[in-house]
């Protein structure tokens, strides 16, 4: 309830209604407080819930991967936030309202560390995928013993199988065992590296869709 202290042509303290009064430096105002308008069916919100949703659900079975993947870019966030971060401004695409994440664009893990060079995946054996790389031992920081870090997404299933101690640059293999219904699903491969000490990784690289034989 307002109070008026100086006659009804004065000023007055408190709300009336939307109009808030009051007095500054003995200066009498009056503000209309402003209606809630916020509305979260809007175009920009439900876009950005849309693009939030399909970042999450690309990136959550996938928690544990980006969690060393990103560990080198959680500057006041979580190594997740900061993946979810990376894939809304630079893996989103489609038109409002239908975003999906672009594989291709996607980053599992960051770093300065040298990649995989001519990374492939392929799947001839039920239930299991072989992803191949030429080692590139010694083509800047690269070391032989750099372990590779694989992860095979399902988005049919919205699940992800991968390895966070895989086999050496310099091995130029590794295999990795996949759920008997995954047969006939096309899985969206990445690799990257990390070095032996565990304290540099190297930009994951898209290897592409395999489907699992």
């Amino acid at each position: 309830m307002g109070r008026i202290s100086k006659g009804v042509l004065g000023g007055f303290s408190g709300k009336i209604g939307n109009v808030v009064g009051g007095s500054w430096k003995g200066i009498d105002y009056m503000r209309i407080k402003p209606s809630s308008v916020a509305n979260p069916k809007t175009v920009g919100q439900v876009d950005q819930r849309t693009k939030f949703t399909a970042s999450l659900q690309f990136l959550q079975p996938l928690k544990d991967f980006v969690k060393v993947g990103y560990k080198n870019f959680a500057n006041k966030m979580t190594e997740f936030n900061s993946a979810m971060s990376y894939t809304l401004g630079n893996a989103i695409t489609g038109i409002s309202p239908d975003f999906i994440v672009d594989y291709s664009s996607a980053l599992l893990s960051r770093g300065s560390l040298p990649g995989a060079l001519n990374p492939s995946a392929t799947s001839t054996v039920a239930g299991a995928v072989e992803v191949a790389w030429d080692d590139n031992t010694l083509n800047g920081t690269a070391s032989a013993t750099d372990k590779s870090l694989i992860a095979l997404y399902n988005p049919n299933k919205a699940e992800a199988v991968y390895t966070l101690e895989g086999a050496s640059r310099s091995a130029g293999t590794e295999t990795l065992v996949v759920p008997a219904n995954y047969s006939g699903d096309d899985l969206e491969a990445y690799i990257s590296f990390q070095s032996a000490d565990g304290t540099s990784v190297s930009n994951s690289i898209y290897i592409g869709s395999v489907t699992v034989a």
